[in-house]
């Protein structure tokens, strides 16, 4: 609606088309304007880790983490979900990309390549909303790990077993981390499911980044700062062993590497800071 002339004005690639669609309206022709534009709009959605995607032959995985090479956008995921050129398409359906390397068995790592629809973001979803990916580190055995799946959401527990191998029914896969998070179908990579416990692996994502010499997603803005009162300490940072940071007037030494997250700081998180 242009208010300053009192008239309607569309906008179209094909004027004709939206001479028809005034025709058939029976809106007052002199009330109506059409404007030529080049270019039509599209739709564009997000690359986010956690969410679901289809691939061409049927089936359903995970996007891992969003990634970048060059210019071109996608995301990290497991190879045994694809092979390169499968094409893929996002939780909504719509055609999204496609496989672009992929291996499976011995490691399961694979990336995906999406069309301009699509765009990576450096976040995870997390209950119907997003936590921020600030870095890559790998933690230490005992550390608190969670994890984002299309099929059962966001769950958490330990890291037990680094660079360990595990044998499923189609092969055995190395170099994987083992850990007390559940799993279930579509979340990929354990046994059990989330109502009575059980074991899950994951491939790193440090070695799929530098083996495919991706650049993986993070945030590129300062982040949520701290509150009033509490300091240095502050959620979205990513610590490393040895950090130091003040909160609520006193240092901590951070214990391991970790993504601090909300109620992580260092008076609730033993496990991860100590008083200096």
């Amino acid at each position: 609606m242009d208010v300053r002339t009192n008239a309607v004005v569309v906008h179209a690639v094909k004027p004709a088309a939206a001479q028809k669609l005034i025709s058939a309206s029976g809106v007052a022709r002199d009330l109506v304007r059409v404007e030529r534009i080049s270019e039509s709009p599209r739709p564009l959605y997000d690359i986010r880790g956690g969410d679901a995607y289809y691939m061409g032959s049927g089936g359903r995985c995970s996007v891992g983490f969003a990634v970048t090479r060059g210019t071109t956008q996608g995301f990290a995921t497991a190879g045994h979900c694809g092979r390169a050129g499968t094409t893929t398409s996002g939780f909504n359906q719509v055609s999204q990309g496609s496989f672009q390397a992929s291996t499976f068995p011995g490691r399961d790592t694979a990336w995906v390549a999406t069309n301009s629809n699509w765009t990576a973001t450096p976040y995870v979803a997390v209950q119907g909303q997003n936590v921020k990916v600030a870095g890559s580190t790998q933690s230490a055995v005992g550390a608190s790990i969670c994890r984002s799946g299309s099929t059962t959401g966001w769950h958490c527990g330990t890291i037990t077993r680094h660079n360990t191998s595990v044998t499923y029914p189609e092969a055995t896969i190395s170099g994987v981390t083992e850990t007390t998070v559940c799993a279930e179908p579509g979340d990929s990579g354990g046994s059990g499911d989330c109502r009575s416990g059980g074991t899950t692996f994951h491939q790193p994502i440090n070695p799929l980044i530098q083996g495919y010499r991706l650049t993986l997603k993070t945030d590129d803005g300062a982040g949520p700062g701290p509150g009033p009162g509490e300091g240095t300490w502050a959620v979205g940072t990513t610590y490393n062993a040895g950090d130091q940071v003040t909160y609520n007037g006193s240092t901590y030494h951070c214990l391991q590497p970790h993504q601090a997250q909300p109620g992580w700081d260092p008076v609730n998180a033993p496990a991860l800071w100590q008083l200096v």
